[in-house]
């Protein structure tokens, strides 16, 4: 039932669209099928089924907020820390994580509204995306 869910809710970084079905969310955004997409997870445990964090990077890892990484394998995640955010991640284990408008567009409040199968309030825009690091063996290097 949650797997095809898009929900609008506050995010760590902004409000954001959350869900499981990486389709839907590119309908709605109509972003290109190609892009990919941040996946926000409740914990380094959930991390690692997902991808082999280098062991020089663990503790760097575990303890960023706001932070997303591209590991090795291409994918980007971030670890939310946030207690608002953790609520639903911890029912899902983890999401495709993005802003909530049109690809390359500004936030309208009336469009998320309508594209959100479930709304979680109050929402509260922050507008500060995740700083972005690209991991790989043997060097850090941050892109955003």
């Amino acid at each position: 039932m949650l797997k095809n869910t898009v929900f609008l809710t506050n995010t760590d970084t902004t409000i954001g669209f959350l869900s499981q079905d990486k389709e839907k969310l590119n309908n709605i955004k109509k972003r290109l099928p190609h892009k990919s997409y941040i996946k926000a997870v409740n914990s380094l445990k959930t991390l690692q089924k997902f991808t082999r964090v280098p062991t020089k990077y663990k503790n760097r890892v575990r303890k960023a907020k706001k932070t997303s990484f591209i590991f090795p394998n291409g994918n980007s995640y971030r670890i939310i820390k946030d207690t608002q955010h953790l609520l639903l991640l911890n029912r899902l284990k983890w999401a495709y994580t993005t802003s909530a408008n049109i690809s390359g567009e500004a936030y309208n409040e009336k469009f998320s509204r309508k594209n959100a199968d479930i709304i979680i309030e109050p929402l509260h825009n922050n507008n500060t995306p995740s700083t972005i690091y690209k991991i790989n063996l043997t060097s850090i290097k941050k892109v955003r």
